[in-house]
Parts: C-alpha cells; sequence; structure tokens
C-alpha cells in the first residue's frame, strides 16, 4: 500500500496515462520499437539525471552539467579528429576522467572555498563554454570527419536496444547498487538529511559533496562523448539549456531540493516522463518550443508537491509525539 502512496508509483501512473492519452491520436506511438527509440533518445537524460541526483541529496546543485557534456564532447571529437585509430574504450576513459576532472572543480570550490553551489556551477557553466570555443576557435566538428567506429559505438544495435540504451541501464544499476548498498551511499543520504548530525557520526559533508560532484562531472564526461557519436557533430552550443531538463527530470522524479530525499527509480522516471513528452509534442501538434515551458511548469508544481508532502510529514510527527507524551 505504502508504494502505490509514493512518487514513483504517482509517476508510473502518468507516464501510462500520458502514454494512452498520446495513443488515442497516434498508435503507432506505444509500438516496442517506437517505445524502445524514445528509451534511447532519453537515455542521455538518464544518465545526467542520476548524476545530478547525488548532487541534490547533498543539498547541492549541478548547473554546469550541459557544459561539462560539451566540452567533454569536444574534446573527444577534436581526439577523433586527430588520432582516428584511437580505440573506442580510450576515449571512455578520456570522456570519464575528463568529465570527473571538470566535476572536481566544482566540488574543490563548493568544499575548500565554501562558495556556494548554484552561484560555482553557473561560473563554471560559463567557463566550460568559453573553453570549448578557444578549443575549436568556433568550428564545428562534422559527420565527415569523425571515424564510422567513433559514431558508430553507441548506434550499435545488441539485443534489439542501441549501445546507447544499454549503457543508460547499466548506469542506472550501478548507481542503484551505490546508493543502497554501500557506505558512500548512506553517506551521500546522510549529508543531506542532516549535515550537523553526519558530522557527529564521522561523515565529512564537504568531502561528500566534493565526491557528489565528481560522480555528476564523470557521468556528464561519459554523456558527452555518448551524445556526439549519435548525432555526430559538436560545436559550443551543444546540449545547451538541457541543464533545466535535468534538474527538472530530478525534482519530477521527487529528489527533493532540501536534500537527503529520492531514490534512482524516481529520477529515472522523472527523465522517462520529460523524454516521453519531448517525442509526444509533435505527434500532437504541439511545437517542441513549448518543451521548456512544460518543463519549468513540471518543475514548479513538482516542488509545490514536495513542500505539500514535507508539511504533511511533519504535522505526523509532531501528532505522534503529542501522543507519546
Amino acid at each position: 500500500m505504502s508504494f502505490l502512496k509514493s512518487r514513483e508509483a504517482i509517476l508510473t501512473g502518468a507516464i501510462v496515462a500520458l502514454l494512452a492519452l498520446v495513443a488515442t491520436r497516434y498508435g503507432a506511438f506505444i509500438r516496442p520499437a517506437n517505445l524502445a527509440a524514445v528509451f534511447n533518445d532519453t537515455s542521455p537524460l538518464i544518465i545526467l539525471a542520476l548524476g545530478q541526483m547525488v548532487v541534490i541529496l547533498t543539498r547541492c546543485i549541478d548547473l554546469s552539467v550541459a557544459a561539462n557534456l560539451a566540452l567533454t564532447g569536444m574534446v573527444c571529437a577534436m581526439l577523433n579528429v586527430a588520432m582516428p585509430g584511437l580505440p573506442i574504450g580510450v576515449i571512455l576513459v578520456v570522456a570519464l576522467a575528463l568529465g570527473a576532472a571538470l566535476g572536481a572543480i566544482n566540488g574543490l570550490l563548493v568544499w575548500k572555498l565554501d562558495i556556494p553551489p548554484i552561484v560555482v556551477t553557473l561560473g563554471t557553466m560559463t567557463i566550460f563554454r568559453g573553453v570549448i570555443f578557444l578549443l575549436s576557435d568556433g568550428q564545428w566538428v562534422n559527420s565527415h570527419e569523425m571515424s564510422a567506429s567513433f559514431t558508430g559505438f553507441a548506434r550499435h544495435v545488441i539485443l534489439g536496444l542501441p549501445v546507447l540504451s544499454w549503457i543508460a541501464i547499466l548506469v542506472a544499476l550501478v548507481m542503484l547498487v551505490v546508493m543502497t548498498r554501500t557506505p558512500m551511499g548512506r553517506a551521500l543520504y546522510a549529508v543531506g538529511g542532516n549535515p550537523h548530525a553526519a558530522v557527529y557520526t564521522g561523515i565529512n559533508v564537504g568531502r561528500s559533496q566534493f565526491i557528489a560532484f565528481v560522480i555528476s562531472g564523470m557521468l556528464a564526461g561519459l554523456c558527452g562523448y555518448l551524445w556526439i557519436a549519435r548525432y555526430a557533430v559538436a560545436y559550443v552550443d551543444i546540449a545547451g539549456g538541457f541543464e533545466l531538463d535535468v534538474v527538472a527530470a530530478c525534482v519530477i522524479g521527487g529528489i527533493s531540493i532540501a536534500g537527503g530525499i529520492g531514490t534512482v527509480g524516481g529520477a529515472i522516471l522523472g527523465a522517462l516522463f520529460l523524454g516521453i513528452i519531448k517525442n509526444a509534442l509533435p505527434v500532437v501538434d504541439i511545437s517542441p518550443f513549448w518543451q521548456l515551458a512544460i518543463s519549468g511548469a513540471a518543475i514548479i508544481i513538482a516542488v509545490l508537491f514536495n513542500a505539500r508532502a514535507d508539511r504533511t510529514k511533519g504535522r505526523v510527527i509532531l501528532k505522534s509525539a503529542e501522543v507519546t507524551q
């Protein structure tokens, strides 16, 4: 019964209702092949939302994920142009390492200099975009300049799903284990739930927030290569504004912006909800430019929903305390 009242159950019901509504206008939308394509299209958002979830759980926010993705993707594309024979495994390591390094910059500024996370990541978001321009001189890297293996890896189909989708599934499974079965996962929840109590239990709050930014950056770096490989183009403004969708997916999925509350399943469902909306808009003859407005409205509604849930929880706790007195 508790599951039926959970955010995950509500989101699952909303997704099913949304699919049913779209199917009344275009029945082919819910065919398995099309749903697999929608999942593949949403895979980068799922990966980034899982990284953002970790950061938000620690009472921080990372607005630089899309810029991290763009910078890492550009570096991978330029590396491929310079050395077409470089193995994909090496490029993946470069993407993960560079993304983690960019995330570490955010984490260190928040941890060591005690600068508010939103200020830090707004600044690094702009810096990362500027670095892309300096590296590329404002030029694009197009598909004909990339090797077939570079662009083909993310598109290669295994058991009916592209590698991009399988990587999103793998990341989700790893994050599920990390957040529910490891001391690090419990520490991240503790830091966001009650940082003062976490200190008394021996948890280093700043270090935990640093680790969260590194995880977010690493996953953004991974998405950087996968995004460039899938769309076969790299330029300065790639994934511009995508950080809004990432934050929206987390908030819609029940990740509390106050920290300490949220699940891997919630982040995935939030991303899928937005992904279905994005793919369904053209089908129901609504301009895709409404996506930003819908994402913003969804954030506000989800925050109000979370705030109401927290107030209800607070009243229950107070009522229980009155009974025991």
